[in-house]
């Protein structure tokens, strides 16, 4: 059996080449803004920090009489294994009414459920690490479920689209 082997100087040369690749790629994507979806989405920017907007996001979902359901985050995780990383919260936020309604009209819509609001830290803002809290709207998410015989869901879907706005609007006021 034959076996052709790359030369180790050429190997070393193919190394060094993926490393210089890699390296660039990671820098460029490091600084590179965030590119928010436009479609069915909402994207605020506000000029509080990450530890203030996520506190205002968690009153104003209480304010609206909806509940924070879950919670999930690598920022602190991360800094515990040593790494720092931005900000970075996913806050789940939904009602028990809406659950029910929404198991009623189309079980497969409820693994949709708790619609979540993101909470990001800016890492290149300048003027003290501002934060920006975005949101799929519940219609974009239940839409695949929607159909003529489910009109109960699409009104939820509206409904949650104005309670979303609206804790939103509340959480990035100053």
């Amino acid at each position: 059996m034959n076996r052709r082997t790359t030369p180790p100087r050429s190997r070393f040369t193919a190394l060094l080449l993926v490393i210089g690749i890699g390296s660039f790629v990671a820098q460029a994507t490091a600084n590179d803004t965030h590119e928010w979806p436009t479609e069915g989405w909402t994207v605020m920017a506000s000029d509080k920090n990450y530890a203030t907007l996520l506190a205002d996001l968690r009153d104003a979902v209480e304010a609206a009489g909806m509940a924070v359901v879950t919670e999930a985050g690598p920022t602190e995780a991360a800094a515990q294994r040593g790494e720092a990383i931005p900000g970075n919260r996913v806050v789940g936020v939904f009602r028990n009414d809406f659950a029910v309604t929404i198991l009623r009209e189309s079980v497969p819509a409820m693994i949709e459920a708790p619609i979540r609001f993101y909470v990001t830290e800016n890492e290149d803002d300048n003027e003290g690490h501002r934060a920006t809290l975005s949101w799929k709207h519940p219609s974009t998410v239940f839409a695949p479920y929607i159909t003529q015989d489910t009109p109960r869901l699409a009104h939820a879907a509206e409904t949650l689209d104005a309670l979303f706005q609206d804790i939103g609007d509340s959480a990035v006021a100053p």
